[in-house]
């Protein structure tokens, strides 16, 4: 039996960027899989290449050699709107600050990105509900983000990163800008999400959140120096079993 496809695959992975004429390597050589499923800590101090990592994963950098590979297919083959729109429908973001729009409600910040996929407004709205139910605040729907706690904030972000039914939510520093009770919270609504199938990668360099996840993989200087399953997941059970 063939082995399904890994869900993101980066193969001798390199990011240079020039810096008044100077080559700087952010990323180097790096390899890794993640599977469907998986919820992984990209860890690393400041300047270890983990949010350059975090743009080529997502989708909105590229690397200056080497290939990333989503469901297959590698990325750098794309034209720049087809990498935009499988970005739009597989990648759904979660950022330490939240990136809510001010002048709209929880409800409508959470359908935005369903504007961008064509969606109507009505489909939208009904969207929108069930990715805030799912992550405890649809009764704050009509709230808007000066209303809310920080937490609330960043469950709203994580309900506008599901609302597309993305195949990987993608979370830099998620719990950053957030009290360490209110963290945890977070940390263990994206365990239950994950738990339901959802793959998630999270971009950090609290070792707090390493603890949360079944696999950490750690950066420094820009190589790859360790990637550690605590606990390997399982595979899926058939019908017959």
């Amino acid at each position: 039996m063939t082995a399904p496809l890994p869900l993101i695959s980066l193969r001798s992975v390199s990011r240079t960027y020039r810096t008044d004429g100077v080559a700087v390597a952010a990323v180097r050589n790096v390899s890794f899989d993640i599977a469907q499923g998986e919820i992984v800590a990209v860890m690393g101090p400041s300047g270890s290449g983990k949010s350059t990592l975090m743009n080529m994963i997502g989708l909105l950098d590229l690397p200056s050699e080497g290939e990333v590979h989503l469901e297959g297919a590698n990325v750098a083959g794309l034209s720049e709107d087809r990498r935009s729109s499988l970005r739009a429908r597989s990648i759904g973001f979660v950022f330490q600050s939240y990136n809510l729009l001010a002048r709209h409600n929880a409800i409508e910040n959470v359908a935005l990105p369903l504007v961008y996929c064509g969606i109507g407004r009505k489909d939208r709205l009904a969207r929108a509900e069930a990715s805030l139910q799912a992550v405890g605040m649809l009764h704050r729907a009509h709230h808007f983000p000066r209303q809310l706690s920080g937490g609330e904030q960043q469950r709203v972000a994580i309900a506008r990163a599901l609302i597309a039914s993305p195949l990987i939510v993608l979370a830099d520093e998620p719990t950053g800008a957030l009290d360490s009770r209110t963290g945890a919270e977070i940390l263990a609504l994206f365990a239950a999400l994950n738990r339901t199938g959802q793959t998630i990668v999270m971009i950090t360099h609290d070792p707090g959140i390493a603890t949360r996840c079944r696999r950490t993989i750690r950066l420094h200087d820009g190589e790859l120096v360790s990637d550690e399953t605590l606990v390997p997941l399982l595979p899926k059970r058939s019908a017959a079993s």
